[in-house]
Formats: C-alpha cells, sequence, structure tokens
C-alpha cells in the first residue's frame, strides 16, 4: 500500500501569511517565528509540491503563478482546520475574510478607523477575483459589482443596489473632431464598451488596467475618457456628459455571504460592511459591530 503525502499545516498558515503580508519578514513576525522558520515551512511546501510559490521583487515577496493556485486550496485547508479547532473551544479570535471591490474598499478605507479591522482580513481585487473566492469558500462576505448574476452567484446574494455610473475626463481632456472616444478600461468591464457598441460610436481602447490608481492617472493625463461609480469620482475629476458618450446604465452591486457560512457571522459582516453602501452612516459606524 502507498503511504499517502500530507501537507503540513505549518507549512500552509507560513504561505498564506507571507501572501497577505507580503513579506517573510512580516510573516514572521506575525506568526512568532523565526525568519529562517519561515524560510523551511516554505521550502518545505514547495519540496511537497515541487515548484515556487514565492518570488523577491522590489516591492516584497510576489506570488508565482503556481503560488497562486495553491493559495487558492491553501485558504480553504486553514479554514477546514481552524473551524474543526473552533468546535473544542479552541481560537478566541476569528478572523474573517471580507472581499471588496477595488472601488468599494477605496469607500470603505475613507471612512473606517484603523480599529474596525482587527479581526477582518480585507482582499481587495476585481469583482470577478472576488467573486472566484466567494464561490470558493475563502472569502467570507463580498461586496462586488455583477452585471449578470448566474444560478451559482445567486445563491450568495443577501443584497442588492445600484449605483449610478458618469463618463469621467480631466478638465483639459478636448476630443478631436472626427476622431474615435479614447477609453480607459479595466479587466471584465463592460459599463462602457456595450454602451459604445449599442450607440454605434467609434471609439478606441488606450489604456487597460486593472490597478485603480494607474487608471485614474491616465484620465488626469488627459489621455482618454473613463466610466465610474458617480460615489467614487475625485474632485480633480469633472463628470462628462457630452452629447457624442451614451448615458451609461445603473450598476449592480452586490453583497454576498460564501455558501456554509454560519447566518449570525454573515448577519455581523453585512451589518459592518453595509455603511459602504449608505452615506446616511456616520464614519464611525461603518464597520460598527
Amino acid at each position: 500500500m502507498l503511504r499517502a503525502l500530507n501537507l503540513p499545516i505549518e507549512s500552509i498558515r507560513t504561505v498564506v501569511a507571507i501572501a497577505e503580508t507580503g513579506s517573510l519578514t512580516r510573516a514572521a513576525t506575525k506568526l512568532g517565528l523565526s525568519q529562517p522558520a519561515v524560510t523551511a515551512q516554505v521550502k518545505r511546501l514547495q519540496g511537497l509540491i515541487g515548484g515556487q510559490l514565492f518570488v523577491k521583487t522590489p516591492n516584497g515577496t510576489t506570488v508565482t503563478g503556481l503560488g497562486e493556485l495553491v493559495l487558492q486550496q491553501a485558504r480553504i485547508i486553514l479554514e477546514a482546520n481552524d473551524q474543526v479547532l473552533r468546535f473544542a473551544g479552541h481560537g478566541n479570535v476569528t478572523v474573517h475574510r471580507v472581499g471588496l471591490s477595488s472601488l468599494f474598499a477605496q469607500r470603505l478605507l475613507e471612512r473606517a478607523g484603523k480599529d474596525d479591522f482587527s479581526d477582518l482580513f480585507i482582499c481587495a481585487d476585481r469583482s470577478s477575483k472576488i467573486r472566484k473566492g466567494l464561490i470558493e469558500g475563502y472569502i467570507d462576505v463580498a461586496c462586488i459589482f455583477a452585471p449578470d448574476v448566474d444560478s451559482e452567484l445567486s445563491k450568495t446574494v443577501l443584497e442588492q443596489r445600484a449605483f449610478s455610473a458618469t463618463w469621467v475626463r480631466s478638465r483639459e481632456f478636448v476630443l478631436s473632431p472626427g476622431a474615435p472616444i479614447p477609453i480607459v478600461t479595466l479587466p471584465d468591464d463592460d459599463w462602457m464598451i456595450g454602451q459604445l457598441n449599442r450607440m454605434g460610436s467609434a471609439y478606441r481602447v488606450v489604456l487597460h488596467a486593472s490597478d485603480h490608481s494607474v487608471r485614474l492617472s491616465a484620465v488626469r493625463l488627459g489621455i482618454g475618457l473613463t466610466a465610474l461609480p458617480s460615489f467614487c469620482v475625485p474632485d480633480d475629476l469633472i463628470q462628462s456628459p457630452e452629447y457624442y458618450l451614451p448615458q451609461l446604465s445603473d450598476l449592480r452591486a452586490l453583497i454576498c455571504a460564501r455558501p456554509g457560512l454560519r447566518k449570525e457571522v454573515a448577519t455581523r459582516l453585512v451589518q459592518r460592511v453595509r455603511g459602504i453602501f449608505d452615506d446616511k452612516h456616520h464614519q464611525a459606524a461603518v464597520l460598527a459591530r
């Protein structure tokens, strides 16, 4: 009989900590380990998997393509491990994972205080990636944009909201007569292109980026227009209702909870992030427990 290989939970916890902190040193501090011990745990797991999980870059420690795949499953394994331990009363403080579209993350960070994150891990990314994490079980509660809701996602939806979208440009931007409309887009985005196609407008994509700050920098430079939810238009940019631009449809936003999350936990987490959607909430109450 072949002996089954088992993944060491210490190594699993270590690689997740490195991914979340972006540094072996910070991961060591978070876990209460020495840096050589963290390095040894990574090497141990890489030896079992047969590939490199992290690479060093000028900005810190970055996950490789293989590392991304491993992390998706590592978070699920870690959650299952910790959940079993909680059955026995271990782990008085539970860290819950909240996934936010980058635009919602910006809105939350502008309103929340640092103490509001003591028991949360915030994952800010494109809505499609947050959706994937929600379905796969390593995001507990998510706030995302979703133009379409399939049967898999519909099982997770707790609330829906609508936000108006608007074209945005720099004050200096001028469209040359007869020129195609230059637009700045993001992955998985049909906010602009779908409407432009339906209107039969001539356009060209001048920049395509998932990083919100990069897109805004391009718009500020005046090389193109983009679309944003009206709640997050920066003060130095202006809304652009020019005649040659089609009216944008409202954006559908969802608050979701992963399948299997206890109802009382989901309710509590949703209450804490609901303030992202509500301008009437006081800043200190955005993540009120």
